[in-house]
């Protein structure tokens, strides 16, 4: 009788032990799930109070629509002859036309789709790379963070651009091959930014908690670790996108990214190469030129605005 007694208080009190346990952990992550929204409410009064930023957001979200819904927006086919060619802006043709009848502001909508799309999924293939890549280096060290400093380094030594357009003029141009090639070879900026902050990162008390407490490595990498720089990692993104446009259109104005008779901003350009287009038919490249402009201009200004905004600029 004794001993059911002992066994009854035993087992209530490690009930109770096990329940507080949990009612603890229910109220710290609680707490760590408001501090992080808290955290990202104040990023976002910060990015709110910046009025470039705000403007560059709204501009490019803009440009981002009116590429996305192209084929509603866009009042011909961008490949169909529709008019005279090299005819001037009208009501007809608010744009003009090219050198063989095809709607340039149907083109210009349809161009702005692809190099959205090279300079977005671009940056989300490098973003992934850097940002494991950078996790591994940092958090691991030793072996792998030799070995991935070595080929960070061996990237970064040579032009970015150059060897982008040496390797799309092997692969051949295509808007896939554009899109990865980019990708593959803008990582290591990134790789080395989350590097160099998941090792500040790994001393601290939380995460030295996490180790002995017998959490996974990939737990404590992605779980802990991530949500601390994300918003760094997107500051640079954001940016990345904005150089990312600006590498298609060069490659696309060369002849080795995205050919006719697909469109895109770089390859309309590509009629400025002309003396006679340049001084005699500006409707033929200054729009596209704009749009090039204000999409690099707008990114530029949502990307300061978000790094003030994450180091407390503003």
């Amino acid at each position: 009788m004794a001993e059911d007694n002992l066994f009854k208080v035993v087992y209530t009190d490690s009930q109770d032990f096990i329940e507080q346990h949990l009612v603890e952990e229910a109220s710290l992550k609680a707490t760590s799930e408001k501090k992080e929204a808290g955290y990202w409410a104040v990023i976002f009064k910060r990015f709110a109070r910046n009025k470039a930023a705000i403007f560059g957001l709204v501009c490019f979200a803009i440009l981002l629509a009116a590429t996305a819904f192209a084929n509603v927006i866009a009042p011909y086919n961008p490949d169909e002859i529709v008019g005279d060619f090299l005819q001037a802006p009208t009501m007809a043709h608010w744009l003009g036309t090219d050198e063989i009848g095809r709607d340039v502001f149907s083109r210009v909508l349809y161009g702005g789709q692809v190099s959205m799309f090279v300079g977005i999924t671009s940056v989300l293939i490098y973003g992934a790379i850097g940002t494991t890549l950078g996790l591994i280096s940092g958090f691991l060290g030793g072996v792998w963070d030799f070995v991935i400093m070595r080929l960070t380094e061996v990237i970064m030594s040579f032009p970015y651009f150059l060897v982008v357009l040496v390797v799309v003029g092997i692969l051949g141009p295509s808007i896939w091959n554009v899109t990865i090639v980019i990708g593959l070879f803008g990582w290591a900026p990134l790789c080395r930014l989350v590097r160099a902050e998941v090792m500040k990162l790994r001393e601290a008390d939380y995460i030295q908690a996490a180790v002995a407490s017998g959490y996974s490595t990939w737990n404590i990498a992605f779980k802990q670790i991530v949500p601390n720089i994300l918003s760094l990692i997107l500051v640079n993104m954001t940016f990345g996108i904005s150089t990312s446009i600006i590498t298609e259109a060069s490659l696309s104005f060369l002849g080795v990214g995205v050919v006719p008779p697909t469109s895109s901003w770089g390859n309309l350009l590509t009629a400025a190469q002309s003396l006679s287009v340049l001084t005699m038919q500006p409707w033929r490249w200054v729009p596209v030129g704009i749009a090039i402009f204000l999409a690099v201009l707008s990114i530029n200004f949502i990307g300061e605005g978000l790094r003030g905004a994450v180091e407390g600029e503003i």
